[in-house]
């Protein structure tokens, strides 16, 4: 009896690691390392993200402008050392999730599977060298999009700070 109740216990633990692997968000930024970072002192926007949702495009775009300015770097209408662009795309996912009541392992208990319908969303932020206009910097951040809109907003700015966390340096005026 101690056993199956260890096995229905790993098995529930193995299924929630899975679910919580599924809606991991994951992060990543890059840059060309050839390119001296210390020269940019301005940005500017050149694309900003359309999104489905009215109030995201506003939110990604003030998260961005704020790690930009915590950065050092000040905002332009034109000119910029810095042109920024961003994408957001979605895509609508699902999976199947199995539930067992535990008494059988197959044999005899009952089990139920539900597919679940989920939105998987991926960010991208460019930023362009405005003078060269060439690609200097790409973070992508890829995750679940929360139906909740509050939980969203915390998302979209959680993500582009982890985005930014590694921005090549801070440059100081």
């Amino acid at each position: 009896m101690r056993s199956s109740k260890i096995v229905i216990t790993l098995g529930i633990m193995f299924v929630l690691a899975v679910t919580v692997a599924a809606r991991a968000d994951k992060v990543t930024a890059d840059y060309d390392h050839a390119v001296d970072f210390s020269q940019y002192k301005t940005f500017m926007w050149m694309q900003k993200p359309e999104c489905k949702d009215p109030f995201i495009e506003e939110r990604i775009v003030t998260a961005v402008n704020t790690e930009l300015v915590n950065k050092g770097l000040i905002q332009v209408g034109d000119g910029a050392d810095l042109a920024f662009g961003a994408n957001l795309a979605t895509q609508q996912k699902h999976t199947w999730e199995t539930y067992d009541d535990g008494s059988g392992w197959g044999w005899g208990g009952w089990s139920t599977t539900k597919m679940r319908k989920y939105e998987v969303g991926i960010l991208t932020v460019d930023l362009f060298d405005g003078h060269r206009k060439t690609l200097a910097w790409q973070g992508v951040a890829v995750g679940e999009v929360s139906a909740d809109p509050t939980q969203r907003t915390r998302q979209t700015f959680r993500e582009i700070e982890k985005m930014f966390k590694d921005y090549p340096l801070k440059i100081h005026h």
